[in-house]
């Protein structure tokens, strides 16, 4: 089902419709709503041109979890030996 937002509502906003993809992807990423590459392909950028946005509106590029970091320092203590 098509979402669409009417063009006042745009204007109101002050927001091209480019500018409304990118804000929304950007939103729902940060939500965890989308995965990188569906927030990407939302937005209709590359995967650089996404995390440039994100970083533009200070949200987190990558959202490392404990787990990650328990991997990680498990294998940096196999490295250290």
């Amino acid at each position: 089902m098509p979402l669409t937002i009417p063009d006042y509502l745009l204007n109101e906003a002050g927001l091209s419709e480019r500018d409304a993809r990118i804000e929304i992807a950007c939103r729902l990423y940060d939500a965890n709503k989308l995965t990188m590459p569906a927030a990407t392909r939302w937005a209709g950028l590359s995967r650089v041109e996404f995390e440039e946005e994100l970083l533009g509106r200070k949200i987190a590029i990558s959202r490392p979890t404990t787990e990650d970091l328990k991997q990680d320092l498990d294998t940096l203590r196999r490295l250290g030996r």
